[in-house]
This record gives structure tokens, C-alpha cells and sequence, in this order.
């Protein structure tokens, strides 16, 4: 079966080796944001011959050709995800380090009207948030 990020390669003529295909179905079955370490790791243990490097340059390959997206979420690492079909934002638990995926359609209307207002067409954004989470209050109001 071909993962969905095999297929993007396919559909863009991407040369698929073997290890290529590999890391593009642990991509698809990812339901984080990987950095390459996590990503390799992940692979390794389907395949122990996979190297680091090989690791780092398919991950540019597949950046390159826009079939995946580079984040950075200030933890110091480049973090990864399929090039959305939709737009979305992200929210960062501090906490955790958790990534939130969300789309608010005020938002987006408003950042519209920002762009509009300052004299520009709205192309393309991102929108990253950090947070940490309320603490739930207890029945008697009690953080």
C-alpha cells in the first residue's frame, strides 16, 4: 500500500528507493510534528541499515519538492509535517511541548483586513502560539 507522501513523491517524480519509501510512510502514519532525530528513530526500528544522513536528506528532498513543512516551535529543532491540504495554525504547549492544530475563521478574517488595512493582498501566513494550560478548577472554584 502507498502512503500519501509516497504518492506526492510519485505524483512530483521523485525517485522512491527503498529507505525513501520508508521514511515517507512513518511521515504519513505521524501524528506529531517529528524533528529528524524522532523521525529516525522511528525508522530504525523498521529498518536498522537506515542512517541519520540518509534520515536528513530525504527530509530536505521532500521540503524542497513542498511535500513537507519546516516548523520552528523554539525548542531548537526543525520540526516536520505533511504539507497541509488546508491552512492551519498551531499552538504549542509549553508544558509538554504538545502541538495543537487549529483554523479560527475570525482570525483568519481578521489578519485578512490587517493586510488590507496596511495596503497588502494576504498571500500566506503563520500563526504559532505558546501556551500553557489553565489549570482546571476543582467544584468549589479551587485552582
Amino acid at each position: 500500500m502507498t502512503s500519501r507522501i509516497e504518492q506526492a513523491c510519485l505524483d512530483k517524480g521523485l525517485k522512491m528507493t527503498g529507505q525513501r519509501r520508508l521514511i515517507a510512510r512513518v511521515l504519513s502514519e505521524s501524528e506529531d510534528h517529528p524533528d529528524v532525530e524522532k523521525l529516525f528513530r522511528r525508522a530504525a526500528r523498521l529498518d536498522s541499515r537506515i542512517s541519520l544522513a540518509t534520515v536528513y536528506r530525504t527530509v530536505r528532498l521532500l521540503e524542497a519538492a513542498r511535500i513537507l513543512e519546516r516548523h520552528d516551535f523554539r525548542d531548537g529543532r526543525a520540526r516536520y509535517e505533511e504539507v497541509p491540504k488546508k491552512h492551519h495554525d498551531h499552538l504549542i504547549d509549553l508544558a509538554t511541548g504538545n502541538v495543537v492544530e487549529f483554523r479560527n475563521e475570525a482570525i483568519e478574517e481578521l489578519q485578512r483586513r490587517v493586510a488590507e488595512k496596511l495596503g497588502y493582498r494576504l498571500v500566506d501566513h503563520e500563526l504559532v502560539l505558546y501556551a500553557h494550560r489553565i489549570k482546571a478548577r476543582d467544584k468549589t472554584g479551587k485552582k
